[in-house]
């Protein structure tokens, strides 16, 4: 014990110490095993693969809601173009000539153009 004392001692007054530094010093007296270091390295190697997953499956989840986002535009894009052709075949020039509003207008008594 003396003799440890004694290091520490001999040890701690080769360094030159200057204002404003802490001259105290921990030293652990529980010191770890080759198996303790495995065992807490592959702890550590395990819980940064479990964050790893985490976050892996996070972007999953959001990949499946941008594909269903996806996909209820493309099914928004074909009802609009399906409205447009009806659309269309509602205002057909044939169709306006046959309606019964059409039917009920008379033809202009005289008709003028402007002349530039």
């Amino acid at each position: 014990m003396s003799q440890t004392h004694n290091n520490y001692y001999t040890s701690r007054r080769q360094q030159n110490w200057s204002r404003n530094q802490n001259t105290t010093r921990f030293m652990s007296s529980v010191k770890l095993g080759p198996v303790t270091h495995t065992v807490l390295v592959a702890l550590m190697i395990t819980v940064l693969g479990l964050i790893y997953l985490t976050q892996a499956t996070r972007t999953t989840g959001y990949d499946y809601e941008s594909q269903k986002i996806n996909s209820q535009i493309a099914t928004l894009n074909s009802e609009k173009s399906d409205l447009q052709i009806e659309n269309a075949r509602l205002t057909a020039l044939s169709t306006v000539k046959n309606s019964p509003v059409a039917r009920a207008m008379t033809t202009p008594a005289s008709t003028e153009y402007v002349q530039q």
